[in-house]
């Protein structure tokens, strides 16, 4: 088998509309679909979507709010994007700092989302 990309990941959550606010609002996501199971954004060319956790036929067996760490490439610089997390009143839990990603050096912050997963948003 040669694996080619990744279609979408899967969150589960257990309230879909403060997802939607924030990585709609503060990420600036577009949404694709929102009902009142389903949550789905465009992520450059995969889909991030969020379910509520029995909303779904193929679950993991024990699907867990809060329990995805996840890492997004940003076009903007950490220094601008501080200012805008600021201005969402969205604290950084770690960092600026540098790590190595799967691309070379990259700077890294780290955030919460409203379900407390961990987004670790990064420049090259």
């Amino acid at each position: 088998m040669k694996v080619k990309d990744i279609d979408h990941i899967t969150i589960f959550a257990n309230n879909l509309k403060l997802c939607m606010r924030f990585y709609h609002e503060v990420l600036d996501l577009p949404i694709i679909e929102f009902t009142d199971d389903r949550l789905e954004f465009q992520l450059g060319k995969q889909k991030l979507i969020f379910l509520q956790n029995d909303s779904d036929d193929n679950v993991p067996e024990n699907p867990t709010p809060g329990s995805s760490k996840f890492c997004i490439i940003v076009k903007d610089s950490l220094t601008d994007l501080s200012a805008h997390l600021a201005n969402y009143g969205v604290t950084i839990i770690d960092g600026p700092k540098k790590v190595h990603g799967s691309n070379g050096p990259m700077n890294s912050l780290f955030i919460n989302d409203p379900e407390k997963n961990v987004i670790e948003i990064c420049e090259y």
